[in-house]
């Protein structure tokens, strides 16, 4: 029992050092990004129109670095400000499927191929889903963005009565920075953290556990492995960092890269929760389309992504990890030192959010610790009043 501990150990660690310095490098552009692109930017840019709005969305969302649940709220914003069904849904796509920290884990873990194949996907899927609900339900000739012009960093004023001059002047370069390492390495990593390291045992229980004939067997490729992926990764929520590592260790089993897509793609996009959520924020019909692109459009790009392979003679378990031994090993040790020391409070969080106090829920079912509904049914913004 006790070799087969220190074995799941050792590779979950093995991971961590491979993937520990991208994945600093991620989360510190993702906490820029919240102040230099925060959601009311985003929202501000999408415009009306069928098929620009989706564009736009799809394309914004691809790099925010926001979990399957912790995208609602965005979206959620983009939709009361009057954001049509199909942006609404290409950004609920885009948005969780990828983003700058997953980006760079899935480089450290995986390889080029993947790294460029992931969030491609993630558009692609993103676009035909959002242009699909636009063509079924066209939005109407009155819909409109009223732009969010106020501070992303303390809401030190509205945007409507501070001129975008004077309003410049209130948070120098420096600031801006700061508060975003800020964020990057409390709020980001809090969120991240608890479920990248699940994610990391998992991979090590993966690679300890699972026999490779099982997995080349039943998930070495073809429609069928891309139809298991999809099943498996419908319903649970696992965030897009979290799952890179699970993915690398399927791989490195015997799993086609095509149907580690599908996981990378279904896995962060939807769970059961979400879906309930989405069905008081875009309506059944809606949520039911989008989960028939999302699920069609995964399982395409996992057979062309398999073919890809196939073209280019490559082989995915021979060049998975490659580009962590670009990383001095000294370096690979503080990297994951750092990590490791700044998942303490989460992991605490989480321990002792094992044993809650009773406390009145809404009834979402959102089990990672995001915004719950306000009354109407959208999930509750930042800075709404708690009735």
């Amino acid at each position: 029992m006790l070799e087969f501990f220190n074995q799941v150990i050792t590779e979950s660690w093995q991971m961590l050092l491979d993937s520990s310095l991208y994945i600093l490098f991620g989360i510190v552009v993702g906490g820029l990004l919240k102040v230099f692109l925060s959601p009311s930017h985003v929202a501000r840019h999408l415009g009306r129109g069928r098929f620009t709005s989706v564009i736009k969305a799809a394309l914004f969302g691809i790099p925010l670095p926001l979990c399957s649940c912790g995208v609602l709220p965005a979206a959620a914003s983009l939709k009361k400000q009057g954001a049509n069904n199909g942006a609404t849904s290409a950004f609920l796509i885009s948005t969780p499927e990828s983003g700058v920290d997953s980006i760079a884990i899935t480089y450290a873990l995986l390889d080029p191929v993947m790294t460029v194949a992931r969030p491609l996907a993630a558009f692609i899927s993103a676009l035909l889903a959002g242009i699909t609900e636009n063509l079924a339900n066209p939005p109407g000739k009155d819909d409109w963005l009223a732009a969010d012009h106020s501070c992303p960093l303390d809401g030190c004023c509205d945007g409507i009565d501070c001129e975008p001059a004077e309003h410049a002047a209130h948070h120098g370069l420096g600031e801006r920075l700061g508060h975003g390492l800020r964020y990057a390495f409390t709020e980001l990593w809090g969120d991240l953290a608890v479920w990248f390291l699940a994610g990391l045992l998992l991979s090590g229980l993966i690679t300890v556990l699972v026999p490779d004939e099982l997995m080349v067997a039943y998930l070495g490729g073809g429609l069928i492995s891309m139809l298991l992926m999809l099943a498996a990764g419908i319903p649970i929520y696992i965030c897009a960092t979290a799952s890179t590592p699970i993915a690398a260790a399927l791989i490195l089993k015997g799993v086609s890269p095509g149907a580690a897509l599908v996981f990378l793609l279904v896995g962060p996009a939807t769970n059961v929760a979400s879906l309930s959520v989405l069905i008081g924020l875009l309506g059944r019909q809606t949520t039911l389309r989008y989960l028939a692109i999302l699920s069609a459009s995964a399982v395409v790009c996992g057979l062309l992504l398999d073919r890809v392979y196939a073209i280019l003679g490559l082989e995915a378990r021979a060049v998975v990890g490659q580009a962590a031994e670009l990383v001095p090993f000294p370096v690979q040790l503080a990297g994951a030192a750092l990590l490791l020391a700044l998942s303490t409070q989460p992991l605490f969080r989480a321990l002792r959010g094992l044993f809650p106090k009773p406390a009145k829920g809404d009834g979402s079912g959102c089990d990672c610790g995001c915004s719950t509904n306000t009354p109407d049914g959208f999930p509750r913004l930042p800075g709404d009043k708690i009735p």
